[in-house]
């Protein structure tokens, strides 16, 4: 097991140094000077001048990269242009709010998915597996930013139930969890139904039945068991996804999160905040994915001598 991980782990060092270089680099060629973005252009040549050079960004591109490198490896991300406050404070910050959202949006798409999934693939071209497929066509169909802003009109603005946007409450979690979470639902209950139409083919399903097995037993703990890896490779994308931040979604809702804070530097021209938040992103994408790799490993043994 620990020289499997230690494999994977030894395939996620060039992925982020490349995911670094690239960041560093195409952030820089966005036009914009971040100079004039904070002291506008009205500012003096000599102010303009003293920060760039506060800023290294008088530097050329190579000498600001290696400059941004040392530092990353002493575990310092630079300062908020904006802010003036450290990058790993701000991205910490938001932080648990993204991770919450995440939490509740991949709960509500495995409630939805798994027994819809399990359940269309038991009983196939049935009316229940006609209405499954409907609803995930429906809702892969409905993209977030028509999805979010309809959800609001009806539950915040029509029916009063619920907050238009922010956070604090659990109601406040409510329309961005299920904007997340139904087309997140709708993929993964489409893979369920896919893995169990295959599983229950197996000639183990047969033998467990002939054995006098009940059926509810056969289906959820022979057959469910061994659908699962599709399902954990999705699961485990999906929830990389939304850890790194679901920009629309969290700039509809005003939700203060990773994609949110992702957005403000970009829009500012804050080059540290804005390579911060994607070197925090694909970290977060490499750690999901090395999790999803050693529940493999649980789930199926054999992956281990891959």
């Amino acid at each position: 097991m620990v020289p499997y991980i230690l494999k994977r782990l030894g395939y996620a060092i060039p992925t982020i140094f490349g995911v670094v270089a690239l960041v560093f680099f195409i952030i820089h060629l966005v036009p914009g000077d971040p100079v004039d973005m904070m002291l506008g252009e009205g500012a003096r040549m000599a102010d303009r001048e003293k920060l760039r050079r506060d800023l290294g960004l008088h530097l050329p591109p190579m000498r600001q990269f290696s400059l941004y490198l040392g530092r990353l490896v002493q575990g310092d991300m630079g300062v908020s242009l904006h802010s003036q406050r450290p990058v790993a404070s701000e991205i910490l910050d938001r932080f648990p709010a993204t991770l919450k959202l995440a939490l509740a949006s991949l709960s509500i798409a495995f409630v939805l998915a798994i027994p819809l999934g399990v359940w269309s693939a038991v009983k196939e071209h049935s009316l229940l597996d006609q209405g499954a497929l409907f609803f995930s066509l429906l809702a892969v169909s409905m993209p977030n930013f028509w999805l979010g802003p309809l959800l609001v009109l009806f539950f915040s603005v029509y029916m009063g139930w619920l907050p238009v946007s922010g956070s604090g409450t659990w109601a406040h979690m409510v329309l961005p969890a299920v904007t997340l979470g139904a087309s997140l639902s709708a993929v993964l209950m489409r893979m369920t139904r896919t893995s169990m139409r295959e599983a229950l083919r197996e000639d183990y399903i047969r033998t467990a039945r002939a054995k006098g097995l009940p059926w509810r037993r056969v289906i959820w703990r022979h057959g469910l068991k061994n659908a699962l890896l599709p399902i954990v490779t999705i699961g485990g994308l999906q929830f990389g996804a939304l850890l790194s931040g679901a920009m629309i979604t969290e700039t509809i809702f005003s939700w203060p999160g990773i994609g949110r804070l992702t957005v403000q530097a970009l829009n500012t021209r804050d080059y540290p905040l804005a390579q911060g938040c994607v070197l925090f992103i694909a970290l977060c994408y490499v750690l999901v994915n090395l999790a999803t790799d050693i529940v493999y490993a649980f789930i199926d043994p054999r992956v281990t001598n891959d």
